[in-house]
């Protein structure tokens, strides 16, 4: 059984070996998971969808829509795995103060950073391999139709400056 705990470090330490290139953690993820048993990786994936699931709200698609620029569904869910890549600290200061992304996130380029499709395919791909077969259901509950929350208007600068005036000062002005 893996635990937060072991959850984190093999985030954290896949992200630092990779440098910070979201595509490059992930290929170093999957590494990491193949060393495991099938069981422990399904454990990880548990744990990944669990949070993916519970970043799933307005506020943050609000700040994802302020760092990239816009931010369309896909690119959310994206922004929600690269998220999580970036670790425990960062992961819940996001989802307790979204705007504390201004402080909690280092060098940030648009390009690069924001979008970690790959990091939510690691889990699979590991078992996949492991096992030579596809991951079954792990069980957990799927998120909900709709994000959390009270949905904001992410066409108005005005409301974004409002509700995330430290991410707004950091990367629009």
């Amino acid at each position: 059984m893996m635990d937060e705990t072991e959850f984190w470090e093999l985030i954290d330490a896949s992200r630092e070996a990779a440098e910070g290139d979201p595509e490059e953690q992930a290929d170093v993820l999957v590494d990491r998971l193949l060393r495991l048993d099938p069981e422990l990786v399904l454990d990880f994936a548990r744990h990944f969808e669990a949070r993916y699931n519970r970043a799933y709200r307005w506020d943050l698609w609000g700040a994802a829509w302020l760092l990239l620029d816009g931010c369309s569904d896909d690119a959310f869910d994206f922004f929600r795995c690269w998220l999580i890549g970036q670790g425990r600290e960062v992961f819940e200061g996001a989802l307790h103060e979204p705007d504390a992304l201004a402080e909690l996130l280092g060098e940030f380029d648009e390009e690069i950073d924001g979008d970690g499709e790959e990091l939510g395919y690691a889990a699979d791909e590991a078992y996949e391999q492991l096992t030579g077969t596809v991951a079954p259901d792990l069980g957990i509950a799927p998120a909900p139709a709709e994000p959390e929350g009270t949905a904001l208007d992410l066409e108005s600068d005005q409301v974004l400056a409002e509700r995330y005036p430290r991410l707004w000062n950091r990367f629009r002005t």
